[in-house]
C-alpha cells in the first residue's frame, strides 16, 4: 500500500511563477526495513494514458497506483484501480510502462505476444522493469503476473523505455556497456545488440521519429547516436572547452528531434550541451545555472512535451 502525507499533499497558494507540491507518496515499509540501505527509488513511470504511476522503492519491489489517487475506475470499466506491488526478487534501477492493446498498429504485434503464452492477455498494460542482475521482467499491470524475462545483460539495467511509435519494442541499456533493443512480439526471441562505450551506459533515449537512439557513457566521455533503422553506430559527438570531461550523466531529444541534451560534469561543476543530432554541431552550453551544484549528480533531463522547457532532477533532493 501507498499513502500520501495531507500536509504536504495540500497545494499551497503560491504566485503563477511558484511550483507547488501536489502530494509526496511514502510506502508503507514493514518496520524492518526503514532506514536500510536498499530503500532508494531509482526510477517512476506514468502509463501512456497517465492513469498509472509506478515507482520503484527499494528492495526490489515496484509500486502502482492508479492515477489521480482518487480515481475509482479505469477507461474499461471492470479494470481493478487498486494499489499493486511487484516483487521482483532484485533492486530495480528501471522502469517503463509499454502501450495498452490493442490498438490499430499494435493489435497484430500484441496477439503475437499473447499466442501460447497462457500469462499474458491481449488488453493487458505492461510494465518492463530492469533488475541490478541483468535481468528484464515484463508484468501484466492488471494481473500482476510476469508474463516474460528478458536475458543476456550482464549488468544493471539502468534505463528502459518503449519506442513512441506505439509498437512493443523495448530498449534497454547496462553497465554491461550495451544496449538491448527487444522486440516483445516475438517475445524478446528477437533481440539487437549494440555495442561501442567503453563503460557504463548511464542513460538511453528514442528520437520522436524513432529513427535514432542516443546513449551517454558515464565514464567513457561518449554520447552516441545510433541507427534504430539499420542497428548501427551513426556517430559519437565531441567538442566544446571541457577537455578533461570526467562523466555524463543523462540525455533527452526534443519532442520534434531537432535537438539533442546531454547533461555532463568535470572540475566540480556541472553544465548542459545542446546538439544537433543531424549535424553532430554543439549549439549551445549551459553553465551559469549550475555553479551552486557541487557534487550532486544531475541525474535526469526531460524536454517538456512543447520541447519549450528542459527539466533537470538532481541527486540533492
Amino acid at each position: 500500500m501507498c499513502s500520501n502525507e495531507n500536509n504536504a499533499a495540500e497545494p499551497q497558494p503560491t504566485s503563477s511563477s511558484d511550483p507547488a507540491l501536489i502530494l509526496e507518496l511514502k510506502t508503507r515499509r514493514p518496520p524492518s526495513l526503514e532506514g536500510r540501505p536498499g530503500c532508494e527509488t531509482w526510477s517512476v513511470d506514468f502509463s501512456p494514458d497517465g492513469a498509472w504511476f509506478a515507482w520503484s522503492m527499494g528492495h526490489g519491489i515496484v509500486w502502482v497506483v492508479a492515477w489521480p489517487l482518487d480515481a475509482q475506475e479505469g477507461q474499461d470499466g471492470d479494470v481493478d484501480r487498486g494499489d499493486k506491488s511487484f516483487s521482483c526478487g532484485h533492486p530495480v534501477w528501471g522502469l517503463a510502462f509499454g502501450p495498452r492493446a490493442p490498438k490499430s498498429s499494435v493489435a497484430g504485434a500484441n496477439n503475437s505476444l499473447s499466442k501460447g503464452n497462457k500469462n499474458y492477455d491481449g488488453n493487458a498494460l505492461l510494465l518492463a522493469t530492469g533488475l541490478e542482475n541483468g535481468t528484464i521482467k515484463i508484468w501484466n499491470v492488471f494481473t500482476g503476473v510476469a508474463t516474460l524475462e528478458l536475458h543476456g545483460h550482464e549488468g544493471v539495467v539502468r534505463n528502459l523505455l518503449f519506442l513512441p511509435n506505439g509498437t512493443l519494442t523495448l530498449v534497454s541499456s547496462s553497465r554491461d556497456k550495451t544496449l538491448r533493443v527487444w522486440d516483445l512480439a516475438l517475445k524478446g526471441k528477437k533481440v539487437q545488440v549494440l555495442s561501442g562505450h567503453k563503460d557504463w551506459i548511464s542513460c538511453c533515449c528514442v528520437s520522436s521519429d524513432c529513427s535514432m537512439i542516443a546513449t551517454v557513457g558515464r565514464f567513457d566521455r561518449m554520447v552516441c547516436l545510433w541507427s534504430l533503422r539499420s542497428y548501427t553506430f551513426i556517430r559519437n559527438l565531441t567538442g566544446g572547452a571541457h577537455k578533461t570531461l570526467y562523466l555524463l550523466s543523462a540525455c533527452d531529444f526534443s519532442p520534434d528531434g531537432a535537438l539533442l541534451a546531454t547533461a555532463a560534469f568535470s572540475g566540480g561543476s556541472w553544465w548542459i550541451d545542446l546538439w544537433d543530432p543531424y549535424t553532430a554541431q554543439k549549439l549551445a552550453t549551459l553553465t551559469d545555472y549550475f555553479e551552486d551544484y557541487g557534487q550532486n549528480q544531475i541525474s535526469s533531463i526531460q524536454f517538456s512535451p512543447s520541447g519549450v522547457y528542459l527539466a533537470i532532477v538532481t541527486d540533492d533532493r
